[in-house]
């Protein structure tokens, strides 16, 4: 990168960290933004495309550039909590419980936990937000055996995985997790705020003990906006 593209990088990166444009806000034409800088439309595409690559920034090929909101992800092959991952960017995790209960669990579900068809479980349904902003509506179904304080507990502004190790005394160790892309129904886009039918990522999961012993099974619903999955990936000998 020549000087003057890392100038007007910088100068764009500033505007961004003072909050002169907001998150999910489209930024002004790129004919305008490069008088503003005094550069030309192709260094400001430059400085442009380095943003994106960090992720402040995403390009609408029809509509512009657009601040992005605040993405949350894993970090790459580290196990976290929703909570986890907003207390590490300074955020504040919420949740607001939509359902709580005791029931039986159905096929798959026997079949994914390792327990008889029928089998008591707990199933947690919630919205998950950070600082105020719906990130996820997170449904989570856990074995019952071990796990009986999960049925009455009072969720709300709780994470799962630790109120699984400080009650029940059973801490996770590793998670079987997918993504795959969705678009939001009309219940969804009301509880996430997005317009019905905007992307969302769907994560499913069913993490273990360290002895091997399934626990729990979750599908996650994020904010294709407001979600970044990482992982890390080799190559077999």
């Amino acid at each position: 990168m020549n000087a003057v593209t890392d100038h007007a990088h910088r100068q764009l990166r500033s505007a961004l960290e003072r909050g002169e444009f907001s998150p999910g806000s489209r930024l002004p034409g790129e004919r305008d933004l490069a008088d503003r800088l005094r550069v030309s439309r192709v260094t400001l595409r430059r400085a442009l495309a380095r943003l994106e690559d960090e992720g402040r920034l995403q390009r609408s090929a029809q509509r512009g550039w657009f601040v992005t909101g605040e993405v949350v992800g894993e970090a790459p092959s580290v196990l976290q909590s929703f909570s986890e991952m907003a207390r590490s960017r300074g955020l504040r995790p919420t949740s607001r419980v939509l359902a709580q209960q005791l029931r039986s669990a159905t096929l798959e579900e026997a079949t994914q936990l390792h327990i008889a068809p029928g089998a008591p479980v707990v199933e947690l349904r919630r919205l998950r937000g950070m600082d105020g902003h719906p990130i996820c509506v997170d449904l989570n179904i856990v074995t019952f055996e071990g796990a009986e304080a999960l049925a009455t507990v009072d969720m709300t502004d709780q994470s799962l995985y630790e109120r699984l190790e400080t009650l029940c005394g059973i801490r996770l160790h590793r998670s079987a997790y997918s993504v795959q892309a969705d678009l939001a129904d009309p219940e969804l886009a009301g509880l996430l705020n997005c317009p019905v039918g905007a992307p969302i990522l769907v994560g499913t999961e069913v993490a273990y003990t360290s002895g091997g012993d399934p626990i729990l099974m979750g599908v996650n619903r994020y904010r294709g906006d407001a979600y970044r999955f990482h992982a890390d990936l080799y190559r077999p000998a």
